[in-house]
């Protein structure tokens, strides 16, 4: 089983249902077995057009599932949430992000692990420090902590 630490994010409709409802949607897949959340953040958005306040939290998952699978499996949980395809960093009903896959670094074209900009977002960054501060950055070769640290 592999370590997979995942970012999910809402800011449209009833936030902290949509994040309960996903985490309970990942959690009943099968070879995926989520093993710790943090606390809800309420957080202001980065980049993208005007829009509300989102809601962010990490989740530690434990799986089998490799990751391009793992990535389908949150694209289809993420539609079944109700998620539409719009403006690029626009709101979202719900986002799942796999932040790290155990110490797998992966460049594809539709999936970079660890998530390419992790490290400048105080949004996965405080969370996933309040559940791992001492796990590190495959790249960067930080711990979560001290990656946070520098960001403030």
């Amino acid at each position: 089983m592999t370590k997979v630490y995942a970012g999910l994010g809402s800011n449209l409709g009833n936030r902290e249902a949509n994040l309960v409802r996903a985490i309970a949607r990942i959690d009943a897949c099968e070879g995926i077995c989520v093993k710790g959340e943090s606390c809800f953040h309420d957080t202001t958005p980065v980049g993208g057009p005007p829009q509300s306040d989102y809601l962010n939290c990490v989740i530690v998952l434990e799986t089998e599932i490799e990751p391009q699978a793992l990535l389908q499996e949150f694209k289809r949980i993420e539609t079944e949430l109700g998620r539409k395809s719009g403006v690029r960093w626009g709101p979202r009903i719900i986002d799942l992000d796999i932040l790290l896959y155990g110490d797998r670094v992966i460049n594809d074209h539709n999936l970079k692990i660890p998530h390419e900009r992790m490290h400048e977002r105080v949004f996965v960054l405080e969370p996933l420090c309040e559940i791992s501060p001492d796990i590190r950055h495959p790249v960067l070769r930080r711990n979560i902590s001290e990656l946070l640290e520098e960001l403030k």
